[in-house]
């Protein structure tokens, strides 16, 4: 097996969070290696997220491309440290098509409150600089689980809190860090507080039975199906294995059961924190998530 081989079998191999964090490492060490090569920072200069309106519209890719860049190994190592957990948190209760629309929208709201701060207030026009970082798609991830699951004890280091104080307090430390360094990031941060806004109402939305990302993931759907070649599928098969149906039917428990053993193993979630389940209890609840 060559080195390619073996690093497609590893990819291959990562669940999704380690997937997406493969492709930030790897994008951050490509751009790192070509501008020292090059002496240039053209191709990031076309992907980071610039300031004025004018810039945007020659780049209007980079309201989502931005969030693949980062400024140093300690932004990247931070952003993917923080993807990690709270991703895993994540898709310990919903699929990966929700993460995707929760984070890429998050980077879409963040980008937005970006331009908008910087070309709406004087404080930012000379000190901000273009945007780049998963910071955005992160705290949208963050507060929107924060937002389901308030009260769910995590472990932090040495100690136990809700999920929600967590939440609160990044959004209060963004707060606090705008005026700071003559506003040197104060678009950063506001890109932040824009994730966090779109966290939040997705998850108050979605609670109230409406799913504000639908648009956004029909939009995704279409542009992967176009990229995706048709598979011509045979002759269908019209024979079926009736005993083999009935078992099956018989052997899943109805939605209501479903729903109420999820709900008892939130509750415990709740009260003693995640690390509490059990292993059965652990994978019925990562399986239940990708069918949500």
């Amino acid at each position: 097996m060559g080195l390619l081989d073996d690093i497609k079998y590893r990819y291959a191999r990562l669940g999704f969070i380690g997937k997406l964090i493969a492709i930030n490492v790897t994008i951050f060490l490509s751009l790192y290696i070509l501008e020292y090569l090059f002496k240039s920072n053209l191709i990031s200069r076309w992907l980071y997220l610039p300031k004025t309106f004018g810039d945007f519209f020659l780049q209007p890719w980079s309201i989502l491309s931005y969030s693949f860049l980062h400024g140093n190994l300690l932004h990247l190592a931070f952003n993917m440290i923080a993807l990690y957990y709270i991703g895993r948190l994540f898709l310990s209760v919903y699929n990966t098509k929700r993460f995707l629309n929760v984070y890429f929208l998050g980077a879409i709201v963040g980008g937005c409150f970006f331009l908008l701060s910087y070309n709406i207030f004087p404080a930012f026009i000379e000190r901000t600089p273009p945007l780049v970082g998963a910071s955005a798609a992160i705290m949208a991830i963050l507060i929107f689980i924060a937002t389901i699951r308030a009260n769910m004890m995590i472990q932090v280091f040495t100690f136990r809190l809700e999920l929600w104080k967590l939440g609160a307090f990044f959004v209060i430390l963004d707060l606090i860090r705008i005026p700071m360094n003559d506003g040197a990031n104060a678009g950063g941060f506001i890109s932040h507080l824009g994730g966090a806004l779109l966290g939040y109402i997705y998850a108050k939305r979605l609670q109230k039975g409406s799913d504000i990302g639908s648009g956004f993931e029909k939009i995704m759907d279409m542009f992967v199906s176009y990229f995706t070649p048709k598979k011509k599928s045979p002759l269908k098969t019209v024979y079926k294995n009736k005993q083999k149906s009935r078992s099956t039917q018989t052997s899943v428990s109805s939605p209501t059961e479903k729903q109420r053993k999820i709900d008892g193993i939130l509750d415990k979630i709740s009260k003693s924190g995640y690390e509490s389940l059990t292993k059965e209890e652990k994978d019925f609840l990562f399986k239940a998530g990708k069918e949500n």
